[in-house]
């Protein structure tokens, strides 16, 4: 093998390496851009998960104060026809 032929063979090979070490570097970086992207992810279902478990203390706290309205609005209706019952009577006595 003459030094041309051994130059020409280690030329071939060193632009092998370096188009191996590129696609290396190409394939680190969009690793490292997914792993960047996944744990953004993560980050936003924690976020999302306070969130929601804030929302469901919430609702079940406005559930509970809509349902003590209603039993506010009920019991004075009940009173309400009680006093106007009431009224009613004692109207029809005084005739």
């Amino acid at each position: 093998m003459s030094d041309t032929e051994l130059q020409d063979g280690l030329t071939a090979a060193q632009t092998r390496f370096d188009r191996a070490i590129a696609r290396l570097e190409q394939s680190v970086t969009g690793l490292s851009n997914r792993i960047r992207q996944r744990e953004r992810i993560e980050v936003d279902v924690q976020r999302l998960v306070h969130e929601r478990g804030r929302l469901a203390t919430e609702l079940d706290k406005t559930a509970a104060r809509a349902k003590r309205l209603d039993d506010s609005a009920h019991d004075v209706s009940r009173r309400l026809v009680e006093a106007m019952e009431t009224v009613r009577a004692v109207l029809a006595k005084a005739e």
